[in-house]
């Protein structure tokens, strides 16, 4: 069983937010942080070299949701400074293996997301044949927000949960509107990697911090978690 780890999503588009959200996530014993898909966007590569500057002994996972040219930009976040790279499972078959090949010459871990398909047992089983080292079990923002706006139920990770674990031997992390309970729940259902962002972190509604005391909400997760 992977060790148990907590890891902040960086959802924000402004580095020096970025920087200080992080460095009160490891005050508070976040384990791993990610430089979310809004940072890569608003700040590119120097991000992630901040993040790695700042915080040298930290993983830092970059969200990159890999479409194509998967060898270069994992080879590329790589020599940034991250530990982990994100490739989507609806991406071709070509491109999570060019992923998994720059992650094994640089030196880094690739995590496969299942966002957006319609079997994610299926969509994990498949990335991990195909060499990724984890699983983003992913229900998305605009997924999320399109059900409610339907009048249907509000779509969650832990719909497939159960499924998606079974479906692989490697490490599980579950992402998307995740109450602070079904957090902490994570690796007793088998999903190690708890992911805390919107809306724990990062306001449901922007690319801000979340308001509240973030630092007691993280040492509260990190402290269950880590129990």
């Amino acid at each position: 069983m992977h060790p148990r780890v907590v890891q902040i999503s960086l959802d924000l588009t402004d580095l020096r937010d970025a920087v200080d959200t992080a460095r009160l996530a490891v005050e508070a014993g976040v384990d791993w942080l990610e430089a979310g898909t809004p940072l890569l966007l608003a700040e590119g590569l120097g991000a992630v070299r901040e993040l790695r500057a700042e915080f040298p002994r930290h993983p830092i996972v970059a969200d990159l949701k890999t479409m194509d040219g998967g060898y270069l930009e994992a080879e590329m976040i790589a020599r940034a400074g991250a530990t982990h790279v994100v490739v989507m499972a609806r991406a071709h078959a070509e491109t999570v293996k060019a992923v998994v090949e720059a992650g094994r010459d640089h030196g880094i871990k690739v995590m496969g997301d299942n966002m957006a398909c319609e079997d994610k047992a299926e969509a994990s089983r498949r990335m991990e044949d195909l060499g990724v080292d984890y699983i983003v079990h992913h229900t998305g923002y605009d997924e999320r927000n399109g059900a409610v706006a339907a009048g249907r139920r509000r779509p969650t990770p832990m719909d497939a949960l159960d499924a998606v674990v079974r479906a692989v031997r490697i490490p599980v992390q579950a992402v998307g509107g995740l109450t602070l309970e079904e957090a902490v729940e994570m690796p007793r259902r088998g999903a190690p990697l708890v992911v805390i962002g919107a809306p724990l972190a990062i306001a449901p509604d922007s690319f801000h911090v979340a308001a509240g005391d973030l630092r007691a909400l993280l040492a509260e997760i990190t402290r269950r978690v880590h129990a």
